[in-house]
């Protein structure tokens, strides 16, 4: 095994520096350890080994039998259920991620642009022209819209205003920071206080899940009651209830803040913002790119070692916790010249390899959502930028705060908007 450097301090001081900077935290110890250097956080009986190099990640995620850390069972569990994607490993997660696979392709994904376009207008008819206010909200709300029609189906508009309130109401206490620092330092067994909250809502996508076996859509709630594994069986209502929560998880609070990052970086490059706005899709795609790679959402997705990782004399034996940095991957000079610039130019000149643009992961465990979420970030993205001329509603970009296993804008990003 190689000896891997890191931070001495105790494990309750290292939680404390993750939570309070969490960028400088990682920083820090790349400039002190390298590409590979271990965190001890609190709550875990073994170390953390953070990794960045594209060669480690090539290794890491071209295995496909590491499994995920207990701990990722603990906190997702009451929420996803057992039967999640996020949760299952081996056989069981590829034979469900090739069914839940086919509905983020392609046409059938372009066919859910309407509903993105309309739960857009909703959003933005209902912003404060001309001052300041705090946009992440705004995107929460769309994304959860476009969520429960699109893929929970909801065409119902009393069921839906329901089950928009009490998913928010849900994901906003998960995302707390109070809950955050109370798992951390183990004052509390993680979400299950939200259990019972979650009762009504199970109770309503059971509903929408028997409707959808009497009566299939176009939504991707639809498309999985129709799904079959290749013994011919169908997925039954639990666990289908389980997949919606999984993609509801993995795609409003992730995509909403994306979204939230891009325009906190576009109100601060005016010329970027301005081609933006010209209807190049293809440049479009750019800014989401790079806004991914400056402002990656999740900045840490682990796993656990089930065979040795040996790689450019990095040796990590059988039962190591290791994880991608995605901010490290992400401001390596050798991969990105003037790492910290905002330039989307530069994935139009030279896109990035595989291993060196990771904001949704790698391998098999890389989230089946990524092109969904990446046009919806460009479809909202059109409609804010046709309707409304945007500025900072303060001096500094924002700063970085945790929310769950997200990186949020402190502020919410603070914009002021004037119809065009």
């Amino acid at each position: 095994m190689t000896a891997i450097p890191g931070p001495t301090e105790s494990a309750s001081l290292q939680t404390a520096r993750w939570l309070a900077r969490p960028i400088r935290f990682l920083e820090d110890n790349r400039r002190r350890y390298g590409d590979a250097f271990t965190v001890m956080f609190k709550g875990f009986k073994t170390p953390l080994v953070i990794v960045s190099h594209p060669s480690v990640l090539r290794a890491l995620y071209g295995e496909r039998g590491h499994r995920m850390p207990p701990g990722r069972q603990v906190t997702l569990k009451p929420l996803v259920g057992a039967r999640s994607l996020l949760l299952l490993e081996g056989s069981e997660h590829l034979s469900r991620r090739k069914v839940m696979l086919p509905p983020f392709r392609g046409d059938r994904m372009r066919a859910y642009e309407p509903i993105m376009r309309d739960a857009s207008a909703r959003a933005l008819d209902a912003w404060p022209v001309g001052r300041a206010f705090a946009v992440h909200p705004s995107m929460q709300s769309i994304t959860l819209d476009v969520i429960l029609q699109a893929v929970f189906g909801v065409s119902d508009e009393t069921r839906r205003a329901r089950l928009h309130q009490l998913l928010g109401d849900l994901l906003a206490a998960t995302t707390s920071m109070s809950l955050q620092v109370q798992v951390l330092f183990g004052r509390m067994a993680p979400l299950e206080a939200l259990q019972v909250q979650a009762g009504e809502i199970d109770a309503l996508l059971l509903e929408e899940i028997a409707a959808r076996r009497s009566s299939p859509g176009e939504d991707i709630c639809s498309l999985l009651v129709q799904a079959r594994f290749e013994d011919g069986t169908a997925m039954s209502d639990g666990e289908i209830r389980d997949q919606l929560m999984t993609l509801l998880m993995a795609g409003h609070e992730t995509t909403a803040t994306g979204l939230a990052w891009t325009l906190d970086l576009l109100v601060r490059h005016p010329d970027v913002l301005e081609r933006a706005r010209g209807g190049d899709e293809t440049y479009l795609k750019a800014v989401v790119s790079e806004s991914l790679r400056l402002r990656p959402v999740v900045p840490l997705a682990g796993r656990r070692l089930t065979v040795p990782l040996e790689v450019d004399g990095l040796s990590l034996p059988v039962g190591t916790d290791v994880t991608p940095a995605m901010w490290l991957t992400h401001t390596r000079p050798e991969e990105y010249p003037e790492p910290y610039a905002f330039r989307p130019e530069r994935f139009l000149e030279s896109p990035p390899s595989t291993y060196t643009w990771i904001p949704f992961g790698g391998g098999v465990r890389r989230c089946i959502g990524a092109p969904f979420a990446e046009l919806e970030m460009r479809v909202v993205l059109g409609e804010v930028l046709e309707r409304f001329d945007l500025r900072p509603a303060g001096r500094g970009a924002e700063g970085i705060a945790r929310r769950n296993v997200t990186f949020s804008p402190r502020h919410g990003t603070r914009i002021v908007a004037t119809p065009r």
